[in-house]
């Protein structure tokens, strides 16, 4: 495989510094998961419904994943304007804008508030800031401002996870194991680090360049599976889909044995401490797939919340690998502001 010099394309290209926000993650997520978020704890809810869109919604499914392995209450995300029409105050609502100003988070915050809902904003300031700031009984949680929400996970996710642990609704770990899970995080990082040129994020983002790419994951894993085919897109302008096993054995496989597969690059999820029968269906997905490259990426950690980080950083990495070498500012998101612009005038 030809050799890049991917710190030359970064400086060229990068001109946002996507790379050094990649590069800040885990300190990012140490700084906001230690923060003190004075909420009291709180388990009279039915469950959390979770508002945000994009870069800023993809916490919440993240924390769904956490909840299904071993919470107490359902977790629902909610991508779109006003709120589930099933929706009751007596379900928390978790409202993410890092901006603070997305149209379809601020329309179902306005939605609760209206029918005596309680929210749990995280934002870095904005309309969702002010709003919250003029309400009884709801908090907004400030993260630093400055970046795009997809570089800002870190300080999202983290301060997420911070409120959840304070309310009671997921399990905090002990400060020794959140501070060993990031030490291993942070090694990660620096093997990760598209600068040495010469990790596997590095050789997956250059193998991963002339196909179309087919994203696989457990269904604890499908968060960041998702997330990295956001990244694909955003960052490097590609076209990416993710999909969960063992639901893909039930109709998605048999268009991987078919001709068209030639086209395709597989990317496969895995961690421990999956059920025998998934780990036999990614087993069988992974010797009966003639697609080229396949990858195997094993998401490695001593817990899901380990797992699904090491997932999400080391695909952020690829994702910029692979803009760089087409070409792309991997920070660059043209489309999404003329989108923003246009619905600004027909307000």
């Amino acid at each position: 495989m030809e050799e890049i010099d991917f710190s030359k394309l970064i400086a060229e290209l990068d001109n946002s510094d996507m790379s050094g926000f990649t590069r800040n993650f885990v300190e990012d997520l140490r700084n906001s998961m230690s923060m003190d978020v004075n909420i009291e704890e709180d388990l009279d809810w039915s469950g959390v419904l979770c508002l945000g869109m994009g870069g800023s919604g993809a916490g919440g499914q993240f924390l769904k994943a956490l909840s299904d392995e071993s919470g107490g209450l359902p977790f629902v995300i909610w991508n779109d304007y006003g709120l589930p029409s099933w929706w009751g105050s007596d379900w928390l609502v978790l409202a993410t804008s890092y901006s603070g100003n997305t149209e379809e988070t601020l329309s179902g915050v306005k939605e609760a508030l209206d029918n005596n809902g309680t929210i749990v904003g995280v934002c870095s300031g904005g309309r969702l800031e002010e709003v919250l700031n003029e309400v009884e009984g709801s908090v907004c949680l400030k993260v630093p401002s400055g970046q795009m929400p997809r570089s800002a996970f870190g300080h999202i996710f983290g301060t997420q996870l911070a409120a959840c642990w304070s309310l009671g609704l997921l399990h905090r770990p002990s400060s020794a194991e959140i501070s060993k899970m990031l030490d291993r995080l942070d090694l990660v990082s620096k093997e990760s680090d598209l600068a040495n040129g010469r990790g596997s994020a590095a050789i997956l983002s250059q193998s991963l360049q002339e196909k179309e790419i087919g994203i696989v994951a457990p269904n604890c894993l499908v968060p960041a599976a998702y997330r990295f085919t956001c990244q694909i897109n955003e960052n490097a302008a590609k076209f990416a889909r993710s999909t969960g096993i063992p639901e893909m054995n039930h109709n998605e496989v048999v268009a991987w044995t078919g001709n068209d597969s030639a086209n395709q690059s597989l990317v496969v999820f895995t961690c421990e401490g999956l059920h025998s029968r998934t780990v036999a269906r990614i087993d069988w997905l992974l010797d009966n797939i003639e697609s080229s490259p396949s990858w195997r990426i094993e998401c490695e950690g001593e817990s899901l919340l380990e797992r699904l980080l090491y997932a999400a950083h080391v695909t952020d990495w690829v994702s910029i690998g692979m803009a760089v070498i087409s070409g792309e500012d991997p920070s660059e998101m043209a489309a999404i502001d003329s989108l923003k612009d246009h619905l600004g005038s027909i307000q």
